[in-house]
């Protein structure tokens, strides 16, 4: 007689709707300035190269404090990181909409994204400890769609509301939407999952964490990101030069990108926790994209036919990153806020190899060097994700 299904707890679905909004609120910090661009260096009196620029230097801090935090919290608690990162980041999203140079609204949106750090990672160690191992791709999953829904509503949004009150008053919403977070979080997480650390251990240490197995999992999630970095930063350059395309006929394409991500992330947290082995789900997700890249790039067959595979790479490679995610969070809990924490960090590395990489290959190639690119990367990830199972 085979085993009885084990009776899963119920999913923390007030919990994940606050983190998904948290994820929300944190990528719309920054991405919600793509429209606004040519607006603010106006203001600033500062060139739009600059201002563009904003975002590498919110991503550098973003990546620092999310190790940071992600220790933190291991050692004192996520709670206080869970509530607090967004209301910082609130103040901050204020402070920039004051600013009256260019040096200020640096200072304050670097600062914001050292809020945003101090808190993405520990949404999702906070998801993971209040799931079993077999919810955990599912739950991830919703915490991640967090920010692709700021690609799809967010910043469409945003330049329906910046015609309105300006660049300026867009960051006073993306604060109060900030606080809604950061209230949700609050309540949401009234009932502790765990306990202290107990009186005498010892904190818990980056050496402790950084186990063999991590560290391969934190570089499958670099080729992952730079995977879909690679597409997602220069999808919309691709159509324009391709097609020529202008900025409003790419609107329908990327919102079609972004559900796809959507979708994709949703199916592969389903994958991820209805089969068995995840290292392979991973492995095929990856191998696949590295395919439909191929195709992407490499054969212009029509905007239409290249839309649909631009939704079909986005969708398949999404499918990878919850089996990823479930796996590096099945740690033990004095440690999962540090490697969550690593997770978001390295994931900056790989949004700036994926720029890096896909400015020297448009500056040397084109970007019929972008398949051969992505698919090599790919292949590297699904390669180090056979090599960990067998390793196991």
């Amino acid at each position: 007689m085979p085993p009885a299904t084990p009776v899963l707890p119920r999913m923390p679905w007030a919990l994940l709707v606050a983190a998904c909004l948290g994820m929300f609120a944190a990528s719309a910090s920054g991405t919600t300035r793509a429209p606004f661009l040519i607006d603010m260096a106006r203001d600033l009196d500062t060139s739009v190269a600059l201002v563009a620029n904003l975002m590498a230097m919110t991503s550098v801090a973003w990546g620092a404090a999310s190790l940071m935090a992600g220790a933190g919290s291991d050692r004192w608690g996520r709670r206080p990181f869970l509530v607090g990162g967004p209301v910082g980041l609130a103040v901050c999203m204020v402070l920039v909409s004051r600013a009256g140079s260019y040096g200020e609204a640096a200072l304050w949106s670097t600062v914001a994204g050292g809020c945003a750090g101090a808190f993405t990672g520990v949404l999702m160690a906070e998801a993971s400890a209040r799931t079993v191992d077999r919810q955990r791709g599912r739950a991830l999953g919703w915490v991640m769609a967090g920010q692709s829904l700021t690609l799809l509503v967010g910043v469409p949004a945003a330049a329906a509301i910046g015609t309105l009150i300006g660049w300026r008053g867009v960051n006073v919403c993306v604060a109060v939407l900030a606080l809604v977070a950061a209230a949700s979080l609050f309540v949401t997480t009234l009932k502790p999952v765990d306990g202290p650390r107990k009186a005498g251990a010892k904190p818990p240490s980056l050496r402790a964490a950084l186990s063999p197995r991590v560290l391969m999992l934190l570089a499958m999630g670099v080729a992952e990101r730079i995977c879909y970095g690679l597409t997602a930063v220069y999808f919309a350059t691709f159509l324009q030069s391709t097609y020529a395309l202008s900025l409003g006929q790419v609107a329908l394409p990327l919102a079609l990108f972004a559900l796809g991500n959507i979708g994709g992330t949703i199916i592969g947290g389903q994958l991820a926790d209805r089969l068995r082995d995840r290292m392979l789900t991973f492995a095929a997700a990856m191998a696949a994209s590295g395919v439909v890249a191929l195709a992407l790039f490499g054969w212009p067959a029509g905007l239409v036919p290249t839309v649909a595979l631009g939704f079909a790479y986005v969708f398949v490679n999404a499918i990878a990153r919850p089996s990823l995610m479930a796996a590096m969070a099945n740690v033990p809990d004095e440690v999962r806020g540090t490697v969550l924490g690593l997770n978001v960090t390295s994931a900056s590395f790989g949004w700036l190899g994926a720029a890096s990489l896909g400015g020297w290959m448009m500056a040397g190639v084109g970007f019929g060097g972008f398949g051969p690119l992505t698919a090599a990367v790919a292949l590297l990830g699904a390669g180090l994700a056979v090599f960990e199972r067998r390793a196991r």
